[in-house]
């Protein structure tokens, strides 16, 4: 891992380097890079793969006071991390929350944009999505102190494997989920960080509504892969985002819950690498 100073605070990454297209991979709530391990490990010999881990109740570094935590607060975080490290015409993927991110700086065009790839996210107004989401996101509403309380209960495997927790989630990356916890856990300015990043989601709930209809203009090539029979994020969603991107493509993916890169990354990096080795995408089915 290597690390950045940003206004928010440390930001830690992996960056493969090499020359091929430059693909920057986002992760969701209580989740780190080592979300896309497998999908990275696949893809490097011929891509340049960036993993930041986002401030989003799995990093290890806490934020500074102040450090605006809402959606569009990580979307601009996002956007100042390109900037940082000079990245131009990425490939933006994200899945679950690092979606809803890439959905919001797609509906900016951000400049530093080449193609996005949306994989099993939030969308519309599924956010926070399912009844996992919006479970985690009520808890926010406790004092930090009282939200780590909570949050202990999440040491067990059974507790994790609960629809309410990540059991809809993945099908196979319980051991990486009791990692990606374990911050939340014993860090108290992880907590802190993450009852922040929960009330900023909980205040701004229509904001992937107005992204969505702002994704329309958006004239960049853009997939959307999504998990065939994803119980969080409803798979029509992944088609209507399809639809509605002018240069969209959708790929569906059997046998994955909504962390494909955990559950089907060798099926995930190959749908990537057909995209971005595609200077005009074909038209969508």
């Amino acid at each position: 891992m290597e690390s950045i100073e940003l206004p928010a605070g440390t930001i830690d990454f992996e960056d493969t380097g090499g020359d091929g297209p430059v693909v920057v991979l986002l992760h969701g709530l209580l989740m780190d890079a080592t979300l896309w391990a497998d999908v990275v490990a696949e893809l490097r010999g011929d891509h340049r793969c960036v993993a930041p881990t986002l401030p989003l109740g799995a990093h290890t570094r806490p934020m500074r006071d102040g450090t605006d935590l809402t959606p569009h607060g990580i979307a601009r975080l996002v956007g100042e991390f390109l900037e940082a490290l000079d990245l131009h015409d990425v490939v933006l993927i994200g899945n679950d929350t690092g979606g809803a991110v890439v959905q919001l700086l797609a509906a900016e065009k951000a400049a530093r944009i080449g193609s996005i790839v949306l994989v099993s996210c939030d969308a519309f107004g599924n956010f926070p999505p399912g009844l996992t989401g919006k479970t985690i996101v009520l808890t926010g509403k406790l004092p930090p102190a009282v939200f780590g309380v909570f949050m202990q209960q999440m040491r067990l495997k059974p507790m994790r494997r609960l629809p309410i927790s990540f059991g809809w989630l993945t099908r196979r990356g319980d051991a990486t989920v009791a990692r990606w916890l374990k911050p939340v856990l014993t860090q108290p300015d992880v907590r802190r960080d993450t009852v922040r990043v929960l009330r900023g989601i909980s205040a701004e709930r229509k904001v992937l509504l107005d992204a969505a209809e702002r994704l329309r203009a958006f004239d960049r090539p853009a997939l959307v892969v999504w998990a065939e029979r994803d119980r969080v994020m409803p798979p029509e969603h992944g088609r209507r985002l399809a639809e509605l991107l002018p240069q969209g493509r959708l790929t569906e993916v059997p046998d994955s819950r909504t962390l494909v890169p955990l559950d089907q990354p060798l099926v995930l990096a190959r749908a990537i690498r057909a995209f971005t080795s595609q200077e005009v995408p074909p038209d969508r089915p």
